[in-house]
C-alpha cells in the first residue's frame, strides 16, 4: 500500500498557497485492507474512505470510463493494481494531475507524469488527456480556476477541446445544482470576470446563460456609462463586488442587477427603460433553471428592481424614501438591506473612470434607515388602539410617523 498526496494540495504548496484541504490516493490497496486499518467508508460512487484520526478523504487509486452523457455517466474502476499514473491521467488539469509521496521530500517526494508543475511555472491550464471531453463539468472547473489563478491563461489545445464539447452538447445535459455549485464558487473568486470571458469564448455561457452572454455588444448611454457595453459593464460590476469582498448573495445580485438590458429594443437604444422590471423577470427564470437558493434569489430580485431608485435617492423626499424602505423590506430584513446596498456600490463603481469614487447613498441610506428604527410603532399602536383604532388605520399612522422622522432627520444639518 503506498499513499500519495493530490491534487489541489500539491497544486496550492507548489504555488505557494496556502494549503487548506489535503486528498489523498491509495495504490495498491483493496478496502478490506483499508477497513482493517480503522478507516471509515463513505463513498457511495467508488472507495472513499475518511482517516480515523484526521478525518480526512483517502481515495483507492481508480479509472473512468464514459458511458453516458453528463458527468454522471461512467463507469469506476478501482484495483490494486490501478495505477498512480492511470489515477492522476482521469484529472482535469495538469496543474490538478501532480502527486506527492507520503515519505518523499522536495522534488524527489513529486510524481509528474503530464508536466503540470512545469504548467504551473507557465500559468497555463491545460487538460491532461483527452478523457477531459468525458465530463463537462470540467468546462466550468477551467473557467472557475481561470477566476482564481488571475495569471494563468487557457492552453489554446483545451480551449478548442471545450469548444467541441459545447458543439456536440455535451453542456446541455449538465444538472442544475452541479451548474450552480461550479458558478457559485467562481463568483466568489478573486476575479469573477475572468470565468464568465473563458465561458463566453467556449461558447458555453450562451448555452447555460443566455441572459448574461447576449449582454455583450449591447450599448449603454456613454454620459452614464463609458465603458459603453453592458457585458464589460457586468464584468467589472463582479470584479469590484470581489474586491469589496461581498458575500455571494451581493455577487449573484450584482450578475443578474441589467439581465433586462439584453431584451431592450433596438430602436430605443442606448436607453434602457424600464430594463429593471425585465431584469427581474429574467432572474426569476435563471433562479428556477439553476435552482438558485432563496437568499440569493431574493436579494437580487430586489436589486434588479431598485438599484435605479437607490441610485438616484438623494433625490427623493421623505415619503418616497420611506417607500423605498418598504419595497426593500429593509425595516424587516436590515441586514440584507446592507447588502442590496452593497451590490448597488458595485454596481456604480463598476464603471470606467468610476472605480476609486465614493457612493454617499449607500451611507445615507442606512443612515434614513436608522431614523425609520428608531420610531417606537409599539406606543403608536396603543394609543390608536386607545381610539378604537386598528389594522390599516395603525399602518397608516406607522408609515406617517416613520415619513416625519425621515423628514426631521433630511432637515438636519448633519444630513447628506
Amino acid at each position: 500500500m503506498q499513499i500519495y498526496m493530490v491534487g489541489g494540495a500539491v497544486r496550492d504548496k507548489l504555488l505557494g498557497r496556502p494549503v487548506n484541504d489535503h486528498d489523498w490516493v491509495v495504490v495498491g490497496a483493496t478496502p478490506e485492507q483499508m477497513l482493517a486499518q480503522g478507516y471509515l467508508p463513505v463513498g457511495r460512487d467508488f472507495p472513499v474512505f475518511l482517516h480515523p484520526e484526521t478525518r480526512e478523504e483517502y481515495a483507492l487509486a481508480r479509472t473512468e470510463r464514459k458511458s453516458g452523457r453528463g458527468y454522471r455517466g461512467f463507469v469506476v474502476h478501482s484495483a490494486p493494481d490501478v495505477t498512480l499514473e492511470e489515477d492522476l491521467s482521469r484529472r482535469d488539469l495538469t496543474i490538478n494531475a501532480i502527486a506527492e509521496s507520503t515519505d518523499g521530500a522536495g522534488a524527489e517526494g513529486i510524481f509528474d507524469p503530464y508536466s503540470g508543475a512545469q504548467d504551473i511555472e507557465a500559468r497555463v491550464l491545460r487538460h491532461v488527456t483527452d478523457a477531459f471531453r468525458e465530463d463537462p463539468v470540467r468546462i466550468l472547473r477551467v473557467a472557475r480556476f481561470a477566476a482564481r489563478f488571475t495569471d494563468f491563461s487557457v492552453a489554446p489545445e483545451t480551449m478548442q477541446l471545450m469548444r467541441e464539447m459545447v458543439e456536440r452538447g455535451e453542456v446541455d445535459h449538465l444538472v442544475p445544482e452541479r451548474v450552480w455549485q461550479e458558478l457559485a464558487r467562481g463568483l466568489m473568486e478573486e476575479k469573477p470576470s475572468r470565468m464568465f470571458e473563458v465561458l463566453r469564448d467556449c461558447g458555453a455561457l450562451a448555452v447555460l446563460l443566455p441572459e448574461v452572454a447576449r449582454l455583450w455588444g449591447v450599448p449603454q448611454r456613454a454620459d452614464y456609462h463609458p465603458e459603453v457595453d453592458t457585458g464589460v459593464h457586468l464584468m467589472m460590476v463582479l470584479d469590484m463586488a470581489a474586491r469589496l469582498q461581498a458575500p455571494l448573495t451581493v455577487r449573484f445580485a450584482c450578475l443578474a442587477h441589467d439581465l433586462g438590458k439584453g431584451t431592450t429594443p433596438a430602436d430605443v437604444l442606448p436607453r434602457h427603460i424600464d430594463h429593471e422590471t425585465r431584469s427581474a423577470e429574467l432572474l426569476k427564470d435563471v433562479a428556477e433553471r439553476l435552482r438558485v437558493p432563496v437568499d440569493c434569489r431574493e436579494t437580487a430580485d430586489v436589486v434588479a428592481r431598485e438599484h435605479g431608485h437607490i441610485h438616484r435617492s438623494q433625490d427623493l423626499s421623505a415619503a418616497a424614501l420611506v417607500r423605498l424602505l418598504e419595497r426593500c423590506d429593509a425595516i424587516r430584513k436590515p441586514e440584507r438591506f446592507a447588502e442590496i446596498l452593497l451590490a448597488c456600490e458595485c454596481d456604480a463603481r463598476g464603471r470606467l473612470g468610476f472605480e476609486e469614487s465614493a457612493y454617499p447613498q449607500r451611507p445615507r441610506l442606512l443612515a434614513v434607515l436608522a431614523a425609520v428604527q428608531a420610531v417606537v410603532t409599539r406606543e403608536i399602536a396603543a394609543q390608536a388602539a386607545a381610539k378604537g383604532q386598528s389594522g390599516p388605520q395603525v399602518g397608516a399612522l406607522i408609515h406617517q410617523a416613520r415619513v416625519e422622522a425621515v423628514a426631521q432627520w433630511l432637515s438636519a444639518p448633519t444630513a447628506h
